[in-house]
């Protein structure tokens, strides 16, 4: 199921072949083989090119060539990391036929692999289902008893009862099988859910931010430090369907009163930098719905940004 990265994806405009202060990601990415050769604090990109959980919870398909997009949207953007940060694209771990479970599982395998390199783990969706591989990844890193808090930007709860895993379903089989899990969902859209999954999102202990409410003010960072302050480990995944329909067409299921994309990349900016967050995800990504690109490149500029976080955070610490 794994696919091994593709260096032609990673190409675009060159303003100098020696000076490294005008290079761009294509020219900083390296391609990693299957022994994931990569340095303490790497960028280390990794694909789910899958969309089976999407088909079984009756959305519209095509996100399934988000990852490869993504990468080609990313490869031209300027580079403004150091150096010696490594950047590395590990390919993508592929979903064969309605092998949802199997794919997932391999992506858990993955990332799991590359959090004991130290490495920080950029997933490129993919449906949302994406999410559900990355943290058995994370879970299989920290162990059964550490606390693991998840943070997703959405417009859904995706805590779905069904007898099949699916896109919808990601955050219910967490929290009803991991005790030591807690789950806090920012942009939540009240026609986006049923009152009925309102209710179980109180169940299951779930916190949320309605999208109206939704800010970078004192408010909104207070619920997101307090949250990050309960767990030992926080992963933080992005459903790019949360963002308004008009900078993000290219999706499965669109949202009119989505969130402002400015707002969400200062969320992403804020989260990542925590100290106890390791890994960011975004999925949803539609290229076969989008319009002139626009979805694609947002996704590549907000994903940029996600790495600026944890390559910042690296070098507090330093």
């Amino acid at each position: 199921m794994h696919e091994l990265p593709k260096r032609y994806l990673w190409q675009g405009r060159i303003d100098s072949e020696t000076d490294f202060d005008s290079f761009r990601f294509h020219q900083a990415v390296d391609c990693i083989e299957p022994d994931y050769d990569v340095n303490p604090h790497a960028l280390a990109i990794v694909g789910f090119e899958c969309e089976e959980g999407v088909r079984r919870n009756e959305g519209r398909l095509g996100a399934k060539h988000a990852p490869d997009e993504i990468r080609k949207a990313l490869a031209s953007l300027p580079y403004h990391f150091e150096q010696d940060q490594q950047l590395g694209d590990t390919g993508n771990i592929v979903c064969e036929g309605a092998k949802l479970e199997q794919a997932q599982q391999e992506l858990g395998n993955h990332i799991e692999l590359l959090l004991r390199k130290s490495a920080s783990p950029i997933i490129l969706g993919g449906g949302h289902e994406t999410l559900y591989g990355h943290y058995l990844g994370m879970r299989q890193f920290i162990g059964p008893d550490k606390t693991l808090g998840l943070i997703n930007i959405d417009a859904h709860f995706d805590i779905r009862e069904a007898d099949t895993p699916s896109s919808g379903t990601m955050f219910r089989q967490i929290l009803e099988n991991d005790v030591h899990a807690g789950y806090l969902v920012l942009g939540i859209q009240s026609f986006g859910n049923t009152k009925a999954l309102f209710k179980q999102a109180d169940k299951l202990g779930c916190q949320y931010i309605l999208a109206e409410n939704l800010s970078t003010g004192p408010l909104t960072k207070t619920v997101i430090d307090d949250f990050c302050g309960r767990f030992d480990y926080v992963l933080l995944t992005l459903c790019t369907d949360s963002i308004a329909a008009s900078a993000a067409p290219g999706v499965s299921a669109p949202a009119p009163f989505g969130l402002d994309p400015l707002l969400v990349r200062n969320l992403i900016s804020y989260i990542t930098r925590k100290t106890n967050i390791r890994s960011f995800d975004i999925s949803e990504v539609n290229p076969l719905l989008d319009e002139s690109g626009k979805t694609v490149k947002l996704a590549a500029y907000l994903v940029a940004e996600a790495m600026d976080g944890f390559t910042d955070k690296v070098m507090e610490k330093e």
